[in-house]
């Protein structure tokens, strides 16, 4: 089966113009809470965290270093990285067998779309991670057309390069070979090639690998408390919003895209991207993961079903313009959902459905709150003070804001700042404690708390930390030493 010309400059416009739109937006509201803990991460590189691979640390470092220290410096790189996405989008369905409007259509797709929107905005482990399974599935699907093994180094590479990033790639090797093994072409599986593939793949992750077993395998203990926490909310919401993440205008086009590498003789070479699909729903639901695993293989069905619509598109008599207003409806409806384009009083709006939006305010209201309660401690007592997070998010807050008020560096039990510093057993109060309103019990390790602030966003927005407590402790119920295995916690 041969290829079409690739659609690279129609394709490269539409993406600059979508990662045009995400910078001009980047700065509306301010960091996301996992943004400002991979700002913490990054100033302590190591071949692995508690949660995760190095990389995302890593890129928000190199963000924040090559575009400035701020919301927009750091979201150059997601929005890099949706582009590219978008291209790639285009590029499956070329490799699909579509034609220009096909590829077009595919990369329209990806750009309305509230899944490739919402990464986009932010800097997180998904961002890099759905750039990386999409180039995988493209190797992949080269591999699998053209039947030459020596695509296995390059499929290998990218894996290895993804797992530096996230786990989760390994979910799409875990599918898409038993999916191979089923529907074939069983042939790219013999030899030593795919074992060299594999080799690539485990020489660039060995150094996270070690470091991960060097420290009892913490990603597991995460993923164990992530399936046990919010589970059964998974698993409810998994159908939904396989629906909903990318929009429901697409929803024909990828059911489409199913149906037609099902059935379609001349993409029999594909078949097991059709099978990958609903294997990976299923292990998803077993193991209740997050909706959004599944999304990148739903974008592969997506860009399988562009082609036979712009094929319609294109008979005398159809009507274009209904496709194209329905895309634009699309387009507006998860641009006001996933981005900042509100102003910040009307996001309860939209968090219901979004949360994470919400999730970008209040961090310098929080620090400005932690400072208030600084000036509670005794001037002649804080060599001796600490400022304890209950969580990650209020951790890098502190970090990132707190200097302003001239606060120490914040200490938590939370992930991975856990394991960069300790307090001494000789700062033995008072202790500054910041905890979200609705988990009081960590002042159960302290004594004579009494709250002194409250952190109140100005907005309205009700997110995890509006109306948290700054608590004046006088110290702690026994030395830091022996209450740091208590103190910390993976989620």
């Amino acid at each position: 089966m041969a290829v079409q010309p690739f659609a690279k400059g129609p394709v490269a416009a539409l993406a600059a113009a979508v990662a045009a739109l995400l910078l001009l937006l980047s700065g509306r509201y301010g960091f996301h809470r996992d943004e400002l803990y991979f700002l913490m991460a990054g100033q302590h590189p190591a071949w692995g965290y508690a949660d995760q691979p190095p990389l995302t640390p890593l890129l928000a470092r190199a963000s924040v270093a090559l575009f400035g220290d701020s919301p927009t410096g750091l979201r150059v790189v997601p929005a890099l990285l949706s582009a590219a996405s978008i291209a790639l989008v285009a590029l499956l369905a070329r490799e699909l067998g579509a034609g220009r409007r096909g590829q077009l259509l595919a990369a329209g797709s990806a750009a309305c779309s509230a899944f490739v929107l919402a990464v986009g905005h932010l800097l997180l482990t998904t961002t890099f991670d759905v750039f990386a399974w999409l180039t995988v599935c493209l190797l992949t699907l080269r591999l699998l057309r053209t039947g030459d093994a020596c695509w296995w180094p390059a499929v290998g590479a990218a894996t290895g390069i993804a797992l530096l990033n996230k786990d989760l790639v390994l979910l799409l090797a875990a599918v898409l070979v038993p999916a191979v093994l089923v529907v074939g072409p069983r042939r790219v599986l013999r030899g030593w090639w795919p074992v060299l593939g594999l080799a690539v793949a485990a020489v660039i992750v060995l150094p996270n690998l070690w470091w991960q077993a060097a420290h009892g395998w913490p990603e597991l203990t995460v993923a164990g408390g992530i399936s046990d926490k919010d589970g059964g909310d998974n698993r409810l919401m998994f159908v939904p919003m396989q629906f909903l993440y990318l929009s429901p205008v697409l929803v024909p086009i990828w059911v489409g895209g199913f149906r037609r590498l099902l059935r379609d003789p001349a993409l029999r070479w594909a078949k097991a991207f059709a099978l990958a699909y609903p294997l990976v729903c299923v292990v998803v639901l077993a193991t209740g993961g997050k909706p959004y695993y599944a999304l990148p293989l739903l974008l592969v069905l997506t860009a399988a079903g562009c082609e036979p619509v712009a094929e319609r598109l294109a008979r005398p008599g159809r009507r274009r313009t209904s496709l194209l207003a329905w895309l634009a409806f699309g387009a507006a409806v998860n641009i006001v959902i996933t981005l900042p384009v509100l102003p910040p009083r009307l996001i309860p709006a939209v968090n219901w459905i979004y949360p994470e939006q919400g999730e970008q305010v209040g961090w310098p209201e929080l620090a400005a709150a932690t400072g208030e309660g600084w000036s509670a401690v005794p001037p002649d007592r804080r060599s001796h003070a600490v400022i304890f997070a209950a969580n990650y998010g209020e951790a890098g807050a502190l970090a990132h804001y707190g200097p302003r008020y001239g606060l120490p560096a914040p200490y938590s039990g939370h992930m991975s700042i856990a394991d960069w510093a300790r307090p001494p057993d000789t700062a033995d109060g008072p202790v500054l404690l910041v905890h979200p309103a609705k988990y009081p019990a960590v002042e159960r390790y302290f004594t004579g708390c009494r709250t002194v602030a409250q952190v109140d966003n100005g907005h309205g927005v009700p997110n995890q930390e509006q109306h948290a407590a700054v608590v004046l402790c006088t110290g702690t119920s026994a030395p830091w030493s022996t209450l740091w295995p208590e103190l910390r916690h993976f989620y």
